[in-house]
């Protein structure tokens, strides 16, 4: 809902005139003067002349003011915010009875309820128990205070808790970040170990290679020479052969004696050997390096627990020894 104020010209929302919220210092200021300042003000010419001069229409009263707070109703509403202000600071001190307008001076302990001296005779209060408002009070105080009591104290406890709590969180952060470093650091090892293992296996297979590699060079190389040995005495003799009879049985002798000193020699094979044996490099591969990788590890049947560990135990980082050391501030856990 707005308030419309009411101009010389037309009507104008409470909230855009200045001092829409009266205040004493306003008010008292603003209303002074005038019984009737805040009316329409309106300007009129004296003597001829043709200066404005501003007069209030109800007094008739002549302002030096050039502008002027024009508006009757906003005066009613300040003398109203005042009233009803004095009203309530001074309601507290004098609090009456909404039956009979006397002093609260008695607390009834039946009904529970601040009473005057004629509701204690009333027909309504007949043998109840009446305390003095003060004496009342006072004991109504130390009982809800003692109420109270167990609320204040379950809110410091709270308040501990949360402070431990904060501290728990920070210290999980913490003990999380070292264990990934933990973590990190054993998977390296095992990758340091099985990166050795892998370039250790691939040496020893490129060794074996190299070696077959030149055991079969050297058997090729000879048979090489025994076929250029072969090739030349069969030219040879293919060629004596298709020499005339008299040349033909004259290089016969020598041609024969060529043929008998180039014995035929065993086909030659290969041997079981001569191939990679991939079956010593890959049988049970994973086995053997695992097995081989117990060698490097150890099982600990008792493992440390660093969250009950007393503060004054340094845990090593394999969690399987402890030494003394300083008091460690570590978040207490059930």
């Amino acid at each position: 809902m707005v308030l419309l104020l009411r101009s010389e010209t037309k009507w104008l929302p409470a909230h855009t005139r200045t001092s829409a919220v009266p205040s004493a210092t306003t008010s008292s200021e603003t209303l002074s003067s005038c019984p009737a300042a805040t009316a329409s003000v309106k300007p009129v010419c004296r003597g001829g002349g043709d200066r404005n001069i501003q007069e209030c229409p109800v007094c008739k009263k002549v302002s030096s003011k050039r502008e002027q707070c024009c508006d009757l109703v906003l005066r009613n509403l300040c003398e109203a915010f005042l009233l009803e202000r004095d009203h309530a600071s001074s309601s507290d001190s004098e609090a009456l009875c909404s039956l009979h307008a006397e002093k609260l001076k008695l607390f009834c302990l039946h009904h529970q309820q601040p009473v005057c001296v004629v509701c204690r005779d009333s027909k309504t209060h007949t043998n109840h128990s009446f305390r003095h408002v003060d004496e009342a009070a006072q004991e109504h105080r130390e009982k809800l205070q003692k109420s109270l009591k167990p609320l204040q104290e379950k809110l410091k406890l709270f308040e501990e808790v949360k402070g431990k709590f904060d501290q728990t969180s920070e210290h999980i952060k913490v003990q999380a970040r070292h264990t990934e470093r933990q973590i990190k650091e054993e998977f390296k090892k095992l990758h340091q170990f099985l990166q050795e293992e892998e370039e250790a296996r691939t040496a020893a297979l490129r060794q074996e290679e190299k070696q077959k590699s030149q055991k079969m060079k050297e058997k090729m190389e000879a048979l090489s020479r025994e076929i250029a040995a072969l090739s030349d005495t069969i030219r040879a003799t293919e060629k004596q052969l298709k020499a005339k009879d008299i040349s033909f049985l004259l290089r016969y002798k020598a041609a024969a004696e060529r043929i008998q000193q180039r014995p035929l020699l065993d086909d030659p094979q290969l041997h079981s050997g001569a191939l990679i044996e991939a079956a010593k490099h890959l049988g049970n591969l994973s086995f053997n390096i695992w097995n081989k990788m117990k060698e490097k590890v150890c099982y600990t049947p008792v493992v440390l627990d660093p969250n009950t560990a007393g503060p004054d135990l340094v845990l090593s980082e394999d969690l399987t020894s402890m030494t003394f050391g300083d008091e460690q501030k570590l978040p207490e856990t059930s």
